[in-house]
This record gives C-alpha cells, structure tokens and sequence, in this order.
C-alpha cells in the first residue's frame, strides 16, 4: 500500500492483460527518484522479509525503520517506513547502487509503476489495477512492454500478495461505514501479532497462552521455528479475537468464557 500523487494516476482501471511500457535500471536519469517523499506502508510479510534480511528481530525493524499510524477507516496500527527519519529518503536506497534490500523489497515497491486497488465483496477480494505516471519517471519512454499479469509475475508480487491477503481483508472489513470503534487493547495486538511476530511469538509460549487454547504438539513446533507459520497461527487468532471466525479451540476448563485477548508482553 502506498500514499499516491493522485495527479500522477492515469484514471483508467487496468485488468491483468492490460499493457503499457516501463522499464527501470542504473541507465535512466530518474532512477531512484520515485524511492523518495513517498509513503510506503508494510504488511506483515513485508516485515518478515525485510527483517530476515537484515538479520535483525521484528521489534528491532519497527523501532529502527517505520513509524506508526493508525488507519483512518479500519482503526487498526499501520506501519510505514520512516522516510522523515532518514531525511526524507528510503533508508535502503542509494543513488548509485540502489535499493540494498532489492530482492526482499516491499510489495509496493514490487508493484510499481502499477498501483493496486482493492473492494471487498461477499465473494472474498476483488482488486484492480492502474497506472501512476509521475512526471519525473521516464521509465515510460523504454520499450519493454508488459501486462499487468507478466508484470507481476516478474516483480514476484503474487506470493506478497498471498501472504498479506489476510491482513488486507482485516482492514477492509473493518472500514465499513457503521463498525464500532475498535478498544486500544484490540488494537496494540493487532500491532503485535501482525508486524512484531517475534514478540508475538514470546507471547504465545511465554504467557498462559497455551493454558487457554487447545494448540496441538506439531502447530506448536512449527510456530516455534518458522514466521511463515507463525503469521498464519496470528491471522486465526486474530479472526477469533475480532469475531470474524472461530478458528481456535478453548481448552475445556475454560468452555463458557468470554475470549478476551491477554495484555501484549512487555518489550
């Protein structure tokens, strides 16, 4: 997700087999120019990828890179990269060399110059696509042609995509006209369990988690050693917490009481 220049939006929606031209490398007077002024905002793999490769602790990334801000329609916490902080630039952008974390890149930088829509309907997620011209970009004037689809396809948008459909549904369902304001609580875990999962997972074994809920010997495993399955256990208990589903068993001493998310462990 992005904060686009809104004069810089052609107002035509694309689909999948939509061309246009683009192409951006060292070569062209621009490059890097579009890294910069900009509001890029994280989803939860996003921080996965960016964190790993930095081989830093998700609370670490948070503190060291982004800021915080609320969504102004769901009412959930935001994370965006801090570019005031680094004098108004990506902190892993150079001018010469360029982006530093090219290959574990945020899925907006991935979707560039193509921005994404998204509705959500009774059938699940519906996106759409247009393009941003900035005046600056001459990317433009190159002759490699795309569609949406190759385009995508080339820039490894689609797994982001996949792996932050959860968390986008969340904030979609939640932006309806007429849902009741979210309590602090609810929000400082969503913080939690979607950016800061190595805390999140401190929190699942180290508080009485595991007393509560029924989670079985192999989830537990496989929570403990991969983020991927971790992010996956948060999207569930998530959706309990917010009513959306019931993904997750009590265990029976507790049958009968309200599910109330547990403070967030302390830093």
């Amino acid at each position: 997700m992005i904060d686009i220049n809104l004069k810089a939006v052609r107002p035509v929606k694309l689909t999948p087999e939509s061309r246009f031209r683009f192409r951006c490398h060292p070569g062209v007077p621009c490059f890097t120019a579009c890294c910069g002024k900009t509001t890029i905002m994280l989803g939860p793999y996003d921080v996965i990828r960016l964190k790993e490769r930095l081989g830093i602790t998700s609370t670490e990334f948070l503190e060291l890179y982004t800021r915080r801000e609320e969504d102004v329609k769901s009412g959930f916490p935001m994370v965006i990269i801090d570019m005031p902080r680094y004098g108004g630039r990506c902190p892993f952008v150079r001018d010469v060399v360029g982006c530093l974390v090219y290959s574990d890149r945020p899925a907006t930088c991935r979707y560039y110059p193509v921005g994404q829509g998204t509705l959500i309907t009774e059938e699940g997620l519906d996106e759409f696509y247009f393009l941003v011209k900035e005046e600056h970009c001459k990317g433009f004037l190159e002759e490699t042609e795309w569609t949406v689809a190759s385009w995508k396809e080339d820039q490894g948008a689609d797994y982001y995509d996949e792996m932050n459909k959860e968390w986008k549904a969340m904030l979609l369902r939640r932006g309806k006209a007429g849902m009741p304001e979210l309590e602090n609580r609810v929000k400082e875990f969503f913080y939690l369990a979607m950016y800061d999962l190595d805390r999140f997972r401190r929190f699942v074994f180290q508080s009485g988690f595991l007393k509560r809920f029924q989670v079985d010997d192999d989830t537990q495993q496989r929570i403990y050693e991969d983020d991927l399955e971790l992010l996956n256990f948060a999207y569930d208990y998530l959706k309990m917490v917010l009513g959306i589903k019931k993904t997750l068993t009590v265990q029976a001493e507790q049958t009968g009481q309200k599910i109330q998310p547990d403070s967030p462990p302390a830093l």
